[in-house]
């Protein structure tokens, strides 16, 4: 038995401790905004924080997790959330919408520690999600208004 927090809810879960946390995010608790894009850690569709860090769940055996807080894009606090959100669609970032969920939560991560982040502190922060579209230029544009947004702005 595992137990870990998922969300903010506290879960117990009878599955095997080697078993990728992206798979009991998706399959076993039914949280499907996370995605499975390449299963070895190199294109952050899976991203996830686990106690507030980024990791990418597709690698991160359930074991990593245990005793420990997991948050998904459903369970993203709404004052990161928000603004956000409301940013990706002003900007109009997704087309296929295959990396949105990992590229906001590598955002928020860095909206969380980095209130008024640069071109660069962007662009560093987001190099390990992969958009096949190519919308990198919407998304950087989405998260300085995000950061606006979350500062009181607009």
């Amino acid at each position: 038995m595992t137990k870990l927090r998922v969300n903010g809810k506290d879960v117990t879960l009878e599955v095997s401790p080697d078993t990728p946390l992206l798979w009991v995010v998706r399959e076993t608790l039914g949280l499907t905004g996370t995605k499975f894009g390449c299963g070895m850690a190199l294109c952050g569709a899976c991203l996830v924080h686990l106690d507030g860090e980024a990791v990418r769940s597709c690698v991160t055996p359930l074991s990593r997790a245990e005793g420990r807080s997991v948050t998904t894009i459903e369970g993203l606090e709404p004052s990161l959330a928000d603004p956000l959100r409301k940013a990706w669609v002003v900007e109009e970032v997704p087309q296929c919408g295959y990396c949105q969920s990992g590229q906001i939560m590598a955002a928020a991560i860095l909206l969380k520690e980095n209130g008024t982040p640069d071109d660069g502190d962007i662009d560093d922060a987001m190099a390990g999600n992969i958009c096949r579209c190519g919308t990198y230029p919407r998304i950087r544009r989405a998260i300085h208004l995000a950061a606006q947004l979350k500062a009181g702005g607009k």
